[in-house]
This record gives C-alpha cells, sequence and structure tokens, in this order.
C-alpha cells in the first residue's frame, strides 16, 4: 500500500513538471495569436510582447518560471498583452521571427515589443535573454521595466 502511495504522489509530481515544462503550445498558430494579442491590445491601449522560445530550451523555461511569480508577472500583466511563440527546433515559425527583425538570430528566449499597430516598439537583438537561467529575478525584472520604458517612449 505504501509503496502504491509513493508510486501515485511521485506519478503525480512527474505530471506537474510535465504540464509545467511545456509553457510554449507547439499546435498553436501563433499567427492568429500574435493577431488575437494585437486586437486586445488596441482595446487596453497596450503594447503586445511576443516571446519567442521552445519547450526544449532550458532558458525558455527558467524565463516563462520567472515571467509566472512575483513582481514580474505584476509587471508584465500590468505592462504588455503577452504571446508565447514556439519556435520548435529554429524549424517553426521562423517566417513571424523574421517579419520582426529575426529576434531570435542570437538565441532564444527572444523578446520583442509591438505597439497595438504591429509596429516593432523593441526586439531583443543580441540574445539578452538568452542565458536567462543565470539572470536573477532582479535583473528580469529590471531588463522587463527598462523594455516598457522603451516602449513607452516610441
Amino acid at each position: 500500500m505504501l509503496d502504491m502511495r509513493k508510486l501515485l504522489l511521485m506519478t503525480g509530481a512527474l505530471l506537474a513538471t510535465l504540464v509545467y515544462a511545456a509553457p510554449y503550445d507547439e499546435a498553436a498558430d501563433a499567427k492568429a495569436d500574435v493577431k488575437q494579442a494585437l486586437s486586445a491590445a488596441k482595446s487596453a491601449n497596450m503594447p503586445v510582447l511576443v516571446i519567442f522560445g521552445a519547450n526544449w530550451c532550458k532558458d525558455c523555461r527558467a524565463l516563462d518560471q520567472a515571467l509566472s511569480t512575483g513582481r514580474n508577472a505584476e509587471l508584465v500583466k500590468r505592462e504588455f498583452k503577452v504571446v508565447k511563440v514556439d519556435v520548435g527546433n529554429f524549424d517553426k515559425n521562423l517566417d513571424l521571427a523574421e517579419a520582426y527583425g529575426n529576434p531570435i538570430k542570437k538565441g532564444i528566449p527572444a523578446a520583442v515589443v509591438l505597439s497595438p499597430d504591429n509596429k516593432v516598439l523593441y526586439a531583443t537583438r543580441l540574445g539578452e535573454l538568452a542565458d536567462a537561467r543565470s539572470m536573477s529575478e532582479t535583473g528580469i525584472y529590471d531588463f522587463f521595466k527598462k523594455v516598457t520604458e522603451t516602449a513607452r517612449k516610441r
């Protein structure tokens, strides 16, 4: 009986990990998702944050986790409509990345901030987030705070 409980607990923990481990919807229609976010952004008069990444990418998962909690989550929710775009093994949604200046060229995760009328206000160009695992919560917060300020000026 005890072994069965352990097995069930371990299975539950594994399932919870697998559910979290997939922040990017590999079956999503990224163009439609961006279009929908732009429409919502017009109504809310706020920019769209497009985050390009992949489920296999540890830095992408680390960034997703960081943006889902604490003051980072509050900042992103307050300032942006967010869309996560899966790039697979750099073989998916590349046309979308290219349309926004190819921010994934130097690594993922990568980010683009769009005005509600689909103009690029900011894009990572130098792999600024590609080492997200080693960025502190404060480092990520400061990065997105600066991105917010840059987007407002444009």
